[in-house]
């Protein structure tokens, strides 16, 4: 999960300017049926935010520079319990396990690489593997290492080519184990991540994501060369209302060289509930209406029909584990997600996984305070960092053994009235 400033403010303006009528009806109640066997579920995660004991790298020196919040410190310290963790996992009957394999752990130095980084990753892999589940290998999650952050990050040319070095590395180390593969996570979301923190300036966006889509093409062949059955995506972090325009800046530019497309969904906007306001300093007050979900799928099946659609990311804040303002409980809220990914493929779309973000709570990018677990952490406050199970643990685990929620099931929280996820069409045509 990931701040979504700039582009925020960006679709609150196209919200006012285009928004229809609130007076589209809701969407219907539809009643669903079991998602397929060969279905995906998993749980996702990324190295920097739960790994700990950080090396150097562009976000260790924004953690330790005062424009975050909160120090990094031990994060979620899965560097030393990921086994744990990936038991965690596998007893939920999670069939996939999203992870990072962190540039900035493996190569401390220029041209020099560090072996047990490397074993690290190795026995992660292996304890996936033996756990009955499938690695979904993420090669950038924002993160780079501080030499190359101090010799100019994505400003430099040259960034490109370390890059692929780097990525061409893991892909060799580790296709023969079939996993599924992100090449660069959220591409709208990081470049905004980075302008906040200092890694680029705004003139130099276009360049860094001029270079994203290059490194994106290159490794794609390059995996499908070593292994041609390959599964390659970039995941997108939906803007609501804004995401057709933001699209043209990297999504649209790659879509031939994808296998399926990655989709991380969590927040809704309507003419009536603009609290995606508060995406970027409060999100457990932005509204989580999970029926956007279901707008985002189906834009993206209209858009790329030829692509099979994968939930890399969902879930829901809370602050710091206390009840939400709006009184959503995250089981609900799971419940509710899973019913609209079932409506989706009861509506013909090819949507193949779903991932819950994330396993355990961990570094929001410069916070411990939003909290997005199916078991709590308290990195701040519980130097044991003990893994407290949620009820959303049982409640993914009964999701999961049951192919979806069952037929009977109807949404908790109400369906949105006009939602602007995909507007106009989300507000014109509600799923009904």
């Amino acid at each position: 999960m990931h701040r979504r400033a700039g582009i925020a403010a960006v679709a609150l303006g196209l919200a006012m300017l285009s928004a229809p009528p609130a007076t589209a009806a809701p969407p219907g109640e539809t009643p669903v049926g079991a998602l397929p066997g060969g279905f995906l579920w998993g749980v996702s995660g990324s190295g920097f935010q739960s790994e700990g004991t950080s090396p150097d790298s562009n976000w260790s020196r924004y953690a330790a520079s005062g424009k975050t919040r909160d120090p990094i410190g031990t994060s979620v310290d899965f560097l030393h319990r990921y086994r744990e963790d990936i038991t965690r996992a596998r007893e939920l009957g999670a069939g996939v396990f999203r992870m990072s394999v962190e540039w900035a752990r493996l190569e401390p130095a220029p041209g020099q690489q560090d072996p047990a980084a490397w074993a690290f990753y190795d026995e992660v892999i292996d304890a996936v593997r033996a756990a009955g589940m499938r690695p979904m290998i993420t090669l950038d999650h924002w993160v780079y290492p501080g030499w190359a952050f101090e010799q100019g990050g994505w400003r430099r040319a040259e960034m490109s080519a370390d890059w692929l070095a780097n990525a061409r590395r893991v892909v060799d180390r580790y296709a023969r184990f079939d996993p599924l593969w992100i090449t660069i996570n959220e591409p709208s979301a990081y470049a905004f991540q980075e302008m906040q923190v200092g890694g680029l300036g705004p003139a130099e966006l276009p360049a860094a994501m001029d270079r994203w889509v290059s490194v994106h093409r290159e490794i794609y062949d390059y995996i499908h060369t070593v292994r041609p059955d390959a599964l390659v995506s970039s995941n997108v972090a939906y803007f609501p209302v804004a995401e057709s325009a933001v699209d043209t800046t990297f999504l649209d530019r790659i879509a031939d060289k994808l296998d399926f497309l990655g989709l991380d969904y969590y927040y809704s906007m309507s003419p009536a509930d603009l609290s995606y306001a508060n995406v970027f300093s409060e999100p457990w007050r932005a509204s989580a209406a999970p029926d956007g979900l279901y707008y985002a799928l189906r834009h993206y099946a209209e858009t790329y029909p030829r692509l099979p659609l994968y939930v890399v990311e969902n879930g829901m804040p809370t602050e710091n584990g206390a009840t939400r303002p709006d009184g959503y409980q995250r089981t609900d809220h799971l419940a509710d997600s899973v019913y609209w990914v079932q409506r989706a493929v009861h509506d013909g779309m090819n949507v193949i996984g779903y991932n819950y973000w994330s396993l355990t709570d961990n570094y929001e990018w410069g916070s411990y305070t939003p909290r997005f677990g199916l078991y709590t952490v308290d990195v701040k406050n519980d130097p044991s960092l003990a893994r407290v199970p949620t009820p959303a643990v049982d409640a993914y685990r009964r999701v999961i053994a049951q192919g979806g929620v069952p037929g009977e099931y109807r949404p908790v929280h109400p369906a949105t009235r006009c939602s602007l996820v995909d507007a106009p069409a989300s507000c014109l045509r509600p799923a009904g």
